[in-house]
């Protein structure tokens, strides 16, 4: 027997407005039995295709005060890393380090956090892996 996940919680200062932040990163929706409002304590996105896992945001009294012990890695849809780099900063994530090309020429990732400072990487595209024929990082 065996599980799987079903949705990543992320606790957070404000629920509603991490989620809205994160709805045009991932291009996800507000789960439609979800009350994703704001004041609300818990709110829920999913992915539209049904692809990926679900993130449930949970209001929680205290700030964040240390390095996340988990994270996500995201992998741009389309385009390129420094592409999908520019596009997050737009929206608000702050560079926390820069280790593109940290195994060489065309590899690395970038490691950003949200308004909230939770921590995430931004990798390399498929297409990008595949030119390069490198392990993905």
């Amino acid at each position: 027997m065996t599980s799987f996940i079903s949705h990543t919680s992320i606790d957070c200062r404000d629920a509603h407005a991490l989620s809205e932040w994160w709805k045009p990163v991932l291009g996800y929706t507000d789960d439609p039995s979800d009350p994703n409002l704001p004041g609300h304590d818990e709110c829920l996105i999913v992915d539209p295709a049904s692809a990926g896992p679900a993130v449930l945001f949970l209001q929680v009294p205290e700030p964040k005060t240390v390095k996340n012990r988990i994270h996500f890695d995201l992998r741009p849809r389309e385009g390129g890393r420094d592409d999908e780099l520019a596009r997050l900063l737009e929206l608000g994530a702050v560079q926390v380090a820069d280790l593109r090309g940290k195994y060489g020429p065309g590899t690395g990732w970038v490691v950003l956090a949200d308004p909230e400072g939770n921590e995430f990487c931004i990798l390399r595209s498929a297409s990008e892996v595949a030119a390069t024929a490198e392990t993905p990082a």
